[in-house]
């Protein structure tokens, strides 16, 4: 070969190796996404789920680890489609229970949803308090699971209650289902259906079939201000008597109640019988967190199984289960036979306590 025909050779080779580092290879195509992260789920070493629209590889046991901040999960690369991340791509921390967090603040909660707080608060439970808005998806579609009209139509809730007065509007009670995103959207369609029933037949009972507002014996009226509480009792001794749907009363109660709802009802108990969305609101915080006399929330007994039965205890089982008043609880129990009946489904076992 000559000189001048080898130099020739050279120079294409090199410049064919220069274009083969400088040309960028044809990009491969992104993996599918697969199942999304849980911070419930208890992962093993080789198991995948995706987070943040990379897919993850566990490479030993874990369980509420998040993906990319811990050295358990292995960065297996992009994804998309597939399962995806529930919220839209977003890129939030965790939800804490006890952490401050402060208004606009995002986070992830244990169902896989995200929630933005609209107040400052120490780490309220997002589900269950109107002090997170929920749910808050990053591209602007709706939520997994989320939505979805109440089980109760307006129809079927003036056949439960026919002669109800008028403050206890339709409209009033649809409103208040914002406050506890959980509230008859859990579990089947059954389920939903029955945690309605559940409720209403108990509220159906506390007042004369929604046609009392305000407690009807005004000589107890003084007795609901316990002055043990730190705060007192602003609106007077005698401004704390039952109102709305649970028959709210004591003062601890409306505060309480107040605190999760984002509304000064230690101050101004007055709403809960003037405001008919506020009324319902506080007769769902009542069922979503409070056990009562009971050992479990009215909600949990309807969405884990223990039955009707338990939502009556949770309510007033002091004065009625375990035989003290069966009168009272075969009350309850014939409406929430009669609700679950205009709702098309079964009742369930443990009506009674």
């Amino acid at each position: 070969m000559s000189r001048l025909r080898f130099v020739a050779t050279f120079v294409a080779l090199v410049v064919a190796g220069a274009l083969a580092v400088i040309l960028p290879m044809s990009p491969a195509s992104a993996a599918a996404c697969a199942t999304p992260w849980s911070s419930s789920q208890v992962y093993t070493g080789g198991m995948t789920a995706s987070y943040n629209s990379h897919n993850w590889q566990a490479k030993w046991w874990t369980q509420n680890e998040t993906p990319g901040n811990a050295d358990v999960w292995a960065d297996q690369g992009t994804c998309t489609g597939g399962g995806g991340d529930p919220g839209g791509s977003c890129n939030y921390p965790n939800w804490v229970a006890g952490r401050n967090y402060v208004t606009g603040d995002i986070v992830k909660y244990t169902n896989g949803l995200y929630y933005q707080a609209t107040h400052d608060n120490p780490g309220y439970d997002p589900t269950i308090s109107t002090w997170f808005w929920s749910p808050y998806t990053c591209n602007g579609g709706p939520p997994p699971g989320g939505g979805g009209e109440f089980v109760v139509s307006e129809a079927q809730f003036n056949q439960m209650f026919p002669s109800r007065n008028s403050f206890y509007t339709y409209n009033g009670l649809v409103a208040a289902l914002s406050s506890y995103s959980a509230f008859a959207k859990t579990g089947s369609d059954t389920v939903r259906k029955q945690e309605a029933a559940a409720f209403l037949a108990n509220v159906n009972h506390e007042t004369g079939g929604l046609v009392y507002i305000v407690e009807q014996n005004t000589a107890n009226y003084p007795h609901y201000c316990d002055y043990n509480q730190p705060y007192g009792c602003p609106a007077g001794q005698a401004a704390y008597y039952g109102r709305g749907p649970i028959q709210l009363s004591w003062n601890f109660n409306y505060k309480a109640a107040g605190d999760a709802l984002g509304i000064d009802l230690l101050r101004n108990p007055y709403l809960v019988q003037n405001d008919a969305s506020i009324a319902w609101k506080t007769g769902i915080w009542y069922w979503m967190t409070q056990n009562g006399p009971g050992t479990m929330t009215p909600h949990n007994a309807m969405v884990n199984g223990a039955g009707f039965g338990e939502t009556i205890r949770s309510i007033n089982g002091s004065l009625e289960c375990n035989g003290r008043n069966p009168a009272q609880v075969q009350s309850r129990v014939n409406a929430y036979q009669r609700f679950t009946q205009i709702l098309g489904v079964a009742p369930g076992n443990n009506l009674s306590c």
